[in-house]
């Protein structure tokens, strides 16, 4: 390669702009104006990364009357500075108190937390009125079988049947026969663990 050709010289250096002389740097772009263009000013909102060239008197004017959000609706303004906050990149919702349905900042053990997911099934499953069979701890099945009713039914239901039953099973309300106080215990048994799961 030929180091002294005058088309090597060609490829490596950028011609100079008509406006650039070697001694004195690009023009102020201000029209009419003929001094030395040394700062940068932004060209606006849709020209990002492109720049005027001013002298120092022009650019002054120049920023004085600047406005980046000129032309933006009021609800553009909110939403560019909402996105403003994370650097105007995407965002997710991350930690395990979100899937408890939590903010992201809480802490939870894993009691705690199951609690949380536990809560929000039921609140779920109550909003939609569902209870069914494989949904239900097999404790709770079998409380309601001792009551004799099936998964799904309202509480108002389950409280109705229970009193019913201890109406007809307690001993002060049959002549003190001792007799049912067996199934008695299991019926208010039942009842009670359905209370603690809230489906009485």
């Amino acid at each position: 390669m030929n180091l002294n050709s005058p088309l090597f010289d060609k490829i490596r250096t950028k011609p100079q702009a008509e406006d650039v002389r070697a001694d004195e740097g690009p023009k102020c772009e201000h029209p009419g104006c003929q001094r030395k263009g040394e700062f940068r000013a932004p060209k606006g909102r849709d020209f990002e990364g492109q720049f005027f060239r001013f002298c120092l008197e022009h650019v002054k004017e120049y920023n004085a009357s600047y406005n980046y959000f000129a032309g933006m609706s009021d609800g553009a303004l909110r939403d560019y500075q909402k996105d403003a906050v994370t650097g105007h990149r995407p965002t997710w919702n991350v930690g395990v108190g979100m899937a408890a349905g939590l903010g992201p900042d809480t802490k939870l053990d894993a009691a705690t937390l199951l609690r949380a997911r536990l809560e929000r099934l039921r609140r779920a499953r109550e909003a939609a009125g569902v209870q069914t069979r494989k949904h239900l701890p097999k404790l709770a099945i079998k409380a309601l079988e001792t009551l004799g009713l099936e998964p799904g039914v309202e509480k108002a239901a389950v409280r109705a049947r229970f009193k019913e039953l201890a109406k007809r099973l307690h001993p002060d309300l049959n002549e003190g026969d001792r007799s049912r106080e067996d199934k008695l215990r299991a019926i208010i048994d039942a009842y009670n663990y359905l209370k603690s799961v809230d489906l009485a």
